[in-house]
């Protein structure tokens, strides 16, 4: 089972990103997917979760109206589009993939938004 995450860096606030996570080695559109986020010495927490047919989706308050997810159950991937970056969305994003009691993650990409 693997989970990559691609597409995080720098960028500068008010900017955009599109995170993109990879995954293999499971029945990818069988599970549900979500993005987290841990900021250096704060707990990992919630951003954006996806059902498995993508026809349900759920974000935290902070993101609502600047995040979306989404996934390509034919490229078995997921997405997490963020636009008006700001400092404190800097954090590693991971992707994760649950069904029932299962559950992966993946390592995580590093997003940093500073000018």
């Amino acid at each position: 089972v693997q989970l990559v995450e691609s597409g995080g860096g720098l960028v500068q606030p008010g900017g955009s990103l599109r995170l993109s996570c990879a995954a293999s080695g499971f029945t990818f559109s069988s599970y549900g997917m979500s993005w987290y986020r841990q900021a250096p010495g704060k707990e990992r927490e919630l951003v954006a979760s996806i059902s498995s047919t993508g026809g349900s989706t759920n974000y935290a308050d902070s993101m609502k109206g600047r995040f979306t997810i989404s996934r390509d159950n034919a490229k078995n991937t997921v997405y997490l589009q963020m636009n008006s970056l700001k400092p404190e969305d800097t954090a590693v994003y991971s992707c994760s993939a649950q069904r029932r009691t299962t559950l992966y993650w993946g390592q995580g990409t590093q997003v940093t938004v500073s000018s």
